[in-house]
């Protein structure tokens, strides 16, 4: 698989922010370009779960996680939910594969159905149209049957749905351990190089 060099990341309303944060760091070490759009529900778990103050504008958004990142190679771009002329709204984008984490169960209803109401699910639908890597990161227990339907629907599609589910057999003995499992899952999945946790099978260092 060719490693995407162009990721859409989509930051919605579910809890789990540490994965996307730690997702996005990730990308940028690796020296990818992101694009990084985020609900203003995500605002709110931002600051809950890490105290994080996303501003509402899209341009402070941008200065600030640049700032923040400026220590990694990657490109970063922010855009607001109604940038309608932000390259992801299109089919002729550059964006290789796009990542919604977490993802909410009215962001993955919405992407099932079709919708196009904000950017997030205009972009999604883009790279299912162009049959792009679509990756949702589900945070919900337990699913619903209409969770479960939406989501298998999506499936027949080739989305890869990845539930913020991480494992135990590497011993993890922090959460971060536990946060690097999914993110590690997620980069494998976009054929992006990593050293977060150690392969099945491999010895440890």
């Amino acid at each position: 698989m060719n490693p995407a060099q162009t990721i859409t990341l989509a930051l919605t309303g579910a809890s789990g922010m540490p994965y996307a944060m730690r997702l996005l760091e990730s990308l940028l070490a690796a020296d990818k370009t992101v694009y990084l759009l985020y609900s203003q529900a995500s605002q709110i778990v931002a600051k809950q779960e890490m105290d994080i103050a996303l501003p509402s504008s899209s341009r402070e958004a941008q200065q600030q996680l640049r700032e923040t990142h400026r220590h990694l190679p990657g490109q970063l771009h922010v855009f607001g939910r109604e940038e309608w002329f932000a390259p992801i709204a299109s089919g002729t984008s550059v964006a290789d594969a796009m990542v919604v984490c977490p993802c909410t169960m009215g962001t993955l209803a919405a992407i099932a159905a079709g919708m196009s109401d904000s950017l997030i699910e205009r972009a999604a639908d883009v790279s299912l149209k162009e049959q792009r890597k679509l990756i949702l990161v589900p945070r919900e227990t337990p699913f619903s049957a209409i969770h479960l339907e939406n989501m298998l629907k999506l499936a027949r599609l080739g989305v890869v749905i990845l539930p913020a589910n991480p494992g135990f057999y590497h011993h993890p003995a922090s959460v971060q351990d536990l946060v690097d499992f999914v993110v590690a899952r997620i980069l494998d999945h976009l054929g992006v190089p990593h050293q977060l946790m150690a392969r099945w099978g491999k010895p440890t260092d």
